[in-house]
């Protein structure tokens, strides 16, 4: 199951930050977010893109996450040669997530070893 299939996203910048809200469409599939989508996941899911740390913050209340990805955006607006200078696309990248594969997970193999 892809992420886009239990959940919608939103994406803002600020410098050389990206700012991704995870926004599940049913607050019952917020446990199965707060779980399976994990900064080390997220991390490991934008590769290269993400030069820097991944900061998740939970909002239970409104069954959603919030990521910080520093050192995102080659360098920012100003200074990023990406078509995607904003970093707009980077909430359909997430979206784009496998919730069943786990190849990427961090926390996951490190259970497994």
């Amino acid at each position: 199951m892809k992420l886009r299939e239990i959940a919608h996203s939103r994406t803002g910048d600020k410098g050389n930050i990206a700012n991704i809200s995870l926004i599940a469409y049913q607050m019952e599939m917020y446990p199965l977010l707060k779980e399976r989508v994990t900064a080390e996941r997220v991390r490991a899911w934008f590769g290269e893109i993400v030069q820097g740390k991944v900061v998740r913050y939970e909002l239970p209340k409104i069954g959603a996450l919030n990521f910080v990805l520093f050192d995102a955006l080659g360098g920012g607006v100003t200074r990023s040669l990406a078509l995607d200078r904003h970093g707009k696309s980077l909430s359909s990248v997430l979206l784009d997530m496998e919730l069943d594969d786990l190849s990427t997970d961090v926390e996951y193999r490190k259970r497994e070893e």
